[in-house]
């Protein structure tokens, strides 16, 4: 590559910015693999433009290599993904996993979510018409949404919003990416989805099952004081993984 800078031990700038992203077990900053490297680099400068023009690069190398994947910038960092024209094949390998872990009734509770957010429980409960507070408790595990805060509303219920988990999940940069009401109909109103569609049916009926027999033992008195203790007790949890 062009003004590829080179180290003393002969790896080159493009392939260390290669492997800070591989090896990154979630989405990295540009400003952060720039800090890395000027930190431990005294004869080089560069900025998170550098970076982003590097990725391009090494986006274009792919390309003209015919590789199945390239990097992408998700949940404001960049990531490694398979280029869109596998996704029909991965999706074959790993369909039954995805709709094992979330169900149509998690689909649904985190669609009004991020379409809405921020959102409070009863707000849930009264677009869906059920009590939704198994299931907002099950996102939360799942760290896909958050206790954001209280509403102003009387009672001062919780605000939920989707977190950058979220947006590492559904591969997006941001909420703005989610498609528009109108694209997912003429999505599902395509012919080449049918098959897709009979799927995803076939795995809702089994997990709605498993979860309207979870959901009618489920109390629903106190179900904001609840839902905030699991939310404690998650914060509690991913405190204790940061010191360790």
């Amino acid at each position: 590559m062009k003004n590829d800078y080179q180290f003393v031990d002969g790896t080159r700038l493009s392939t260390v910015i290669e492997a800070l992203i591989f090896a990154s077990d979630e989405p990295i900053s540009g400003q952060k693999i720039r800090a890395i490297i000027v930190d431990n680099e005294e004869q080089i400068e560069i900025t998170e433009e550098t970076v982003s023009d590097f990725v391009d690069k090494l986006n274009d190398r792919y390309d003209k290599n015919g590789l199945s994947f390239r990097i992408e910038r998700i949940a404001k960092g960049y990531t490694f993904v398979t280029q869109k024209k596998f996704h029909y094949w991965l999706s074959i390998f790993q369909h039954e996993n995805a709709y094992r872990k979330l169900s149509q009734s998690a689909i649904e509770s985190l669609a009004i979510v991020a379409y809405k957010q921020p959102i409070t429980k009863p707000e849930v409960d009264q677009i869906r018409g059920v009590d939704s507070g198994y299931i907002l408790r099950q996102l939360m595990e799942k760290a896909l949404i958050e206790v954001s805060g209280r509403s102003d509303s009387p009672g001062k219920p919780l605000l939920y919003t989707t977190t950058n988990h979220f947006l590492r999940h559904f591969g997006i940069n941001s909420v703005n990416e989610l498609p528009k009401p109108r694209e997912i109909e003429e999505i599902l109103k395509d012919d080449d989805m049918a098959e897709h569609r009979q799927l995803l049916l076939e795995h809702s009926m089994i997990m709605d099952e498993e979860e309207d027999t979870a959901e009618s033992g489920d109390s629903v008195v106190n179900e904001d004081l609840d839902i905030e203790e699991t939310a404690e007790e998650i914060n509690k949890e991913h405190s204790k993984d940061e010191e360790e």
